[in-house]
């Protein structure tokens, strides 16, 4: 403006005045022009008044001042009153609690300050018309008059867009979601109810077409057309809003606004549709709603505010792997560019949002596995696209810690979720990095419980499940594991045969592709790509000699027990053990069944030698009859685990039968004899009672004791423990059971300490179990075992060390463990030589340290003072 005033001063007093009437005309005619609410007969008056102004180099004057006057007359007129209009519900929580706020408050503000700037900028084109008339008759060398008049109109849609933003309230943002939302909820409705509709018209396409040539009304179709109409008319009131917000320069708020409906609408149909069922995929359904409902809406808002391209002039950097082709556009021909651009952006926010949710319940689903396997697959699509597989490591290790290992957790359910757990992420990541993340604070956990290897021998032996005392899962079953592992073995010595091939060798190495960012450079990928859920589980224990040794105590303690030579299954357990950790450890498990199967043979020929009833005498009869009911297992016991010795004298009767059986043994197998275990084995008995007779599987321990009843009906406990040859603390340990079952019944003695048990004759009235009392009871009494574990011949084997250690703890006075292993090894080389673990010298030192022997401060080891 100053320059512009700088041109007075080389002017004369007759063009000084010319320039003043002018201005003051041209002043009053814009201020006329302004405020005449419609009356634009004036501006005719204002092209003479802005043509002497530019002709004396003023057009910059003439243009700010109109351009100051549009503004104060935007301001009073139409600013102003347009938020005063909404000041009643700028309070988001007043919008919230109104069931049908009065959106045609918005709609009437909008209207009235957009007829307020289309009647300003009306006024404005009457000043570029009068600049454009002026263009005729002045030399373009004085003035620009054509940069002015093209830049009026954007300096005055910068002015409107400047007034509204710095007067903006600070809940006008949250109304525009809030009305946004609204709208959208009714639209979803509607376009839901017309996209089902659609699917059933398809369906029923054929039976329509009948109706129609019958001459049979459509009355479902002029329903379909009343739901289109509002659908249409619903998007034309949107779309006005959009328009007229984007005309007052609200396009970035007004685009967040209307987003985040879209999205707040997408995530509750992410989470209605995906809920709790783990059971359905629901990926598709969320894609297929996205497509129907809000792709639809900005297919037609898009084409109502002219915001259309052709998908084909895109570049070529917006085709993603998430990006449909323009065919899946249900009743969309040629999507635009800004339609593609909302459906990446929607798909990749369905994506983000299914798999958090999934991710928030990945234990549930762990859990639920393999039912739960379709939300497994969903859940890996998801993280294909997001690529966020860090966050499912760290929420899922993060609900282990809390809700998996804790001191009330079994050791069954633990490796249960464990076998689940690397079921489930191998088919999210078969190259198995995140699962050496996941597993790794399982397989520390378990490795501090005593109980793991007893459970997963366990796991292996009982079939399904594992856990004999809960409910299994078929899934869980590490036989059906050790099945996999015997086909992919064989499959792998075929692979390994092709792949000496120099072809087969280079499509390998095409096909090779580099491990995650994620993973241990410590550990190779050929091991990391095969995930061998067995080898995990050793990989817990840490040496395969602990869990063969484990697996050899727990088949003894179930050869012991069987009452048949049925060894089917473990024979085939044994066959799949030994592919998996050769054959060289598993053969003294092989041996002990051999025993089994030449035990069943001998006893087979035993039988065969006995002469037939009815050629013998009576006596000799009763005694070869009493040969039939004993079937005997004969044990290598060099090659068995050490066998419990117990005490205990058996009647004269049972003692003559064994006689008898080994003599004919020791006939048929010169020179073997045999040395019965007598504490071993069950007795099928039958007790008869007045009224029934009731059948027994107990341990030969239960049957010596209530045979003595058979020749007086009551005992001391010291007179009956002399009789049975056993402890008098084992005998009241073991006479619980027939108390139990009502058979015995337990009083007071003379002595304190002798307690006094006697037959009971009316055992109905005393808590008999009724119905089958059949069933081997090696359970019932826990502790009670026939081999010894692997702790206790672990300690029997370690005793020899023990005065070792003592003799370097009284020179050294302390030690560490690492030291006294290491000298141990280092010394100990003499039969026996010292070939323990660290970890079963640490349990040993633990047993010392129960003793009172030895007590550890610091890591460090001491002797007891």
């Amino acid at each position: 403006m100053s320059s512009d005033l700088g041109i007075l001063d080389s002017l004369g007093d007759e063009a000084i005045g010319d320039i003043l009437q002018s201005w003051s005309g041209f002043c009053a005619c814009t201020q006329a022009l302004v405020d005449g609410r419609g009356d634009l007969s004036v501006g005719p008056d204002l092209v003479p008044l802005v043509a002497t102004l530019c002709r004396h180099g003023l057009a910059s004057l003439v243009r700010d001042h109109f351009l100051h006057a549009l503004e104060e007359t935007f301001k009073k007129n139409a600013v102003f009153k347009f938020w005063q209009q909404l000041h009643a519900y700028y309070d988001a929580q007043t919008l919230a609690s109104q069931e049908g706020w009065p959106e045609e408050i918005l709609n009437k503000s909008l209207e009235e300050i957009c007829s307020e700037k289309g009647y300003l900028e009306k006024c404005l084109l009457i000043l570029i018309h009068a600049f454009q008339s002026c263009e005729e008759s002045i030399s373009a060398e004085k003035v620009n008059l054509e940069q002015y008049g093209s830049n009026l109109i954007y300096r005055y849609q910068l002015m409107v867009s400047s007034v509204l933003l710095t007067t903006l309230p600070r809940h006008f943002p949250e109304m525009l979601r809030f009305y946004f939302k609204k709208k959208l909820e009714q639209l979803s409705t509607l376009m839901a109810e017309d996209y089902e509709d659609g699917n059933r018209f398809q369906i029923d396409d054929q039976k329509s077409k009948s109706n129609l040539a019958s001459g049979e009304m459509d009355v479902d179709g002029s329903n379909r057309e009343t739901i289109f109409s509002k659908n249409t008319s619903l998007v034309k009131n949107i779309g006005a809003v959009v328009r007229d917000l984007r005309s007052l320069g609200f396009t970035s708020l007004t685009e967040d606004a209307y987003a985040s409906a879209i999205f707040s609408l997408l995530k509750a149909k992410v989470h209605n549709l995906a809920g709790d069922d783990y059971r359905a995929p629901v990926l598709g359904s969320i894609k297929e709603w996205i497509q129907a409902v809000p792709l639809q809406f900005l297919h037609a808002l898009l084409a109502y505010l002219g915001d259309s391209f052709d998908y084909d002039s895109m570049s070529s950097g917006l085709k993603s792997p998430l990006a449909s082709r323009p065919s899946c556009y249900p009743g969309i021909d040629s999507p635009s560019e800004g339609l593609v651009r909302w459906q990446l952006r929607l798909e990749y926010f369905a994506y983000e949002t299914l798999q958090d949710l999934r991710i928030g319940k990945l234990f549930e689903i762990i859990v639920d596995y393999p039912d739960s396997y379709p939300a497994i697959q969903d859940l890996k699509q998801c993280l294909e696209y997001t690529g966020q597989h860090s966050k499912l490591v760290d929420s899922f290790i993060s609900s282990l810690r809390y809700r998996l290992l804790t001191a009330g957790a079994s050791t069954y359910d633990i490796l249960h979720q464990y076998m689940s757990t690397i079921k489930a992420l191998r088919i999210i990541d078969p190259t198995g990095v995140f699962l050496e993340a996941v597993g790794e604070p399982i397989r520390d956990y378990l490795r501090g419980r005593k109980d793991t290897i007893k459970c997963i021998v366990t796991m292996l032996t009982d079939g399904p499940g594992g856990n004999p005392s809960g409910p299994g899962n078929a899934g869980d079953s590490l036989l059906e594991e050790l099945n996999r592992d015997a086909e992919n073995q064989e499959s792998t010595d075929y692979d390994d045969d092709i792949n000496s091939d120099d072809k087969q060798a280079w499509i390998n190495a095409e096909r090779w592709e580099p491990d995650p960012v994620e993973a241990d450079p410590l550990k190779g990928s050929r091991n990391r790509r095969k995930i061998d859920i067995l080898g995990m589980m050793v990989s817990i224990i840490g040496s395969k000699d602990q869990l063969v040794n484990e697996y050899r105590v727990m088949l003894a303690e179930k050869l012991l027990n069987k009452s048949d030579y049925d060894i089917d299954s473990e024979i085939r357990t044994l066959e799949l053990l030994k592919i998996h950790f050769g054959e060289s450890s598993m053969q003294k498990c092989e041996i002990m069944l051999n025993d089994l199967i030449d035990s069943k043979r001998t006893n087979a020929n035993i039988k065969a030698s006995l002469p037939q009833p009815s050629l013998s005498g009576s006596e000799q009869g009763e005694t070869d009859i009493s040969l039939h009911i004993l079937d005997a297992t004969i044990i290598s016991s060099n090659f068995w685990p050490p066998i419990q010795a117990e005490s205990l004298n058996i009647p004269a009767s049972v003692d003559q039968l064994l006689c008898d059986y080994a003599k004919r043994f020791h006939e048929i197998k010169t020179p073997r004899k045999l040395l019965w275990k007598k504490n071993l084995g069950t007795v099928k008995l039958e007790l008869q009672f007045e009224d029934r007779n009731m059948q027994f599987t107990v341990t030969p321990v239960h049957a010596a004791i209530i045979m003595q009843f058979q020749e007086q009906t009551s005992w001391t406990s010291k007179n009956l423990a002399a009789a049975t040859g056993m402890p008098v603390d084992t005998l009241n340990r073991r006479i619980n059971f027939w108390i139990s079952k009502g058979i015995l019944a337990e009083s007071a003695g003379s002595d304190s300490d002798d307690h006094v048990f006697t037959i009971v004759d009316d055992v109905n009235n005393n808590g008999l179990i009724h119905g089958s009392s059949e069933g081997l009871l090696a359970a019932d009494e826990e502790g009670e075992r026939s081999v010894a574990s692997v702790e206790e011949q672990l300690r029997k084997e370690m005793t020899v060390y023990e005065k070792f250690i003592i003799g370097m703890l009284t020179n050294f006075g302390s030690m560490t463990l690492d030291r006294i292993h290491n000298t141990l090894k280092m010394f100990c080389v003499a039969e026996p030589s010292y070939d323990k673990s660290l970890q079963q010298l640490q349990s040993f030192l633990t047993g010392l340290i129960t003793e009172e022997k030895l007590e550890m401060r610091d890591g460090l080891y001491f002797l007891k003072k």
